[in-house]
């Protein structure tokens, strides 16, 4: 089979892999339909997480059970199913408490590598949520864009406590900024500012539901924000880049009691204790539990209720996959489907 596997910074490449096997009887085999680049895919393929020899890639899919081990009991053969980049048994207390990706048996797709045309899930029961049939080819995108960015924007959104009579700020305008809009539009937020410099993104932001863009950064960003708030900043905030700027903006956007929903994988960030103790600000966030919405998220786009697939604005075939590592590094691309037929 295909998968894609990154050798070092800037070399990913698309080539034969063997075929997975059941290891565990947890484990189950899926034919992959699509899969995609994520915006964390890009630390290593830029150098700034580091490369280890060469390592699969990729941790969002969806597709089609085809074998199952013996202890499998909710998925089955021909399932069409989306699954969550952490593998969890969605059973264990912390899942039962609704943190899925901190399962205490966890496994995070990207050790398995899912930018291939078969992929092995552990713990497969607890991770597959099967759809309701084979999704139509319009609504693929969306599906594959809830195993992660959808699911990690919405959970930006409701550890942010968006909702109704509250303002969004969104900071970061990648493919989870961008559904972290959709998400905090669907939960009911009054007012959305999405922090964008880019033409297009701040259109796709406007049609999510953003309602103001800024297009300051840092102290001018934040400055901009509580202008537009009174001078007492945002009720909620998304943070969801993961550098020291965009952190920084976050807790200077929300005013006093609000709170900061954090998905940005943080790189080199830390935080003053005594700004943050004066902040009064909440702090929430991490890997997303996407396993906790898929099934609402999954009915909300079955039923086209929303469309987040919209993000894809680059589709190429797997063999193609450099082009689209390529294209989302030099900002041609907010974020590449990859297809696997």
């Amino acid at each position: 089979m295909l998968g894609v596997v990154l050798h070092a910074p800037g070399d990913v490449r698309t080539e034969e892999l063997a075929m997975p096997v059941v290891i565990e009887p947890t484990d189950a085999i899926i034919r992959v339909t699509a899969t995609c680049i994520c915006g964390s895919d890009l630390w290593p393929y830029r150098g700034i997480e580091a490369v280890r020899g060469p390592q699969r890639m990729g941790h969002e899919y969806i597709g089609v059970v085809e074998t199952v081990g013996d202890a499998v009991t909710l998925v089955k053969p021909g399932d069409h199913v989306v699954g969550s980049f952490v593998a969890s048994d969605n059973t264990c207390e912390i899942c039962r408490a609704g943190y899925q990706s901190r399962c205490v048996h966890q496994v995070m797709m990207g050790s398995v590598g899912t930018q291939a045309q078969y992929a092995r899930i552990p713990l497969a029961d607890g991770t597959l949520v099967p759809m309701p049939g084979q999704p139509p080819a319009d609504l693929v995108p969306s599906l594959l864009a809830a195993s992660d960015v959808l699911g990690t924007g919405w959970f930006a959104a409701a550890a942010a406590g968006a909702g109704p009579d509250k303002t969004v700020a969104v900071v970061g305008d990648g493919a989870v900024g961008l559904l972290g809009v959709l998400a905090a539009a669907q939960l009911g937020a009054e007012r959305i500012i999405v922090m964008s410099r880019h033409a297009d993104r701040q259109e796709l932001a406007r049609r999510f539901g953003a309602t103001d863009i800024v297009e300051e950064r840092g102290d001018e960003g934040v400055a901009r924000v509580r202008e537009l708030t009174g001078g007492l900043g945002v009720h909620s905030t998304i943070e969801a880049v993961g550098t020291q700027e965009s952190m920084d903006q976050a807790i200077r956007a929300t005013r006093p009691g609000g709170h900061v929903g954090f998905v940005g994988v943080s790189h080199d960030v830390s935080l003053d204790g005594l700004e943050l103790f004066f902040s009064s600000v909440h702090l929430h966030g991490g890997p997303a539990p996407v396993r906790r919405f898929l099934p609402e998220l999954i009915r909300l786009i079955w039923d086209r209720e929303i469309d987040p697939g919209a993000v894809f604005d680059l589709t190429l075939p797997l063999a193609d996959a450099a082009e689209g590592y390529r294209a989302m590094d030099e900002r041609r691309a907010t974020k590449v489907l990859l297809t696997t037929d």
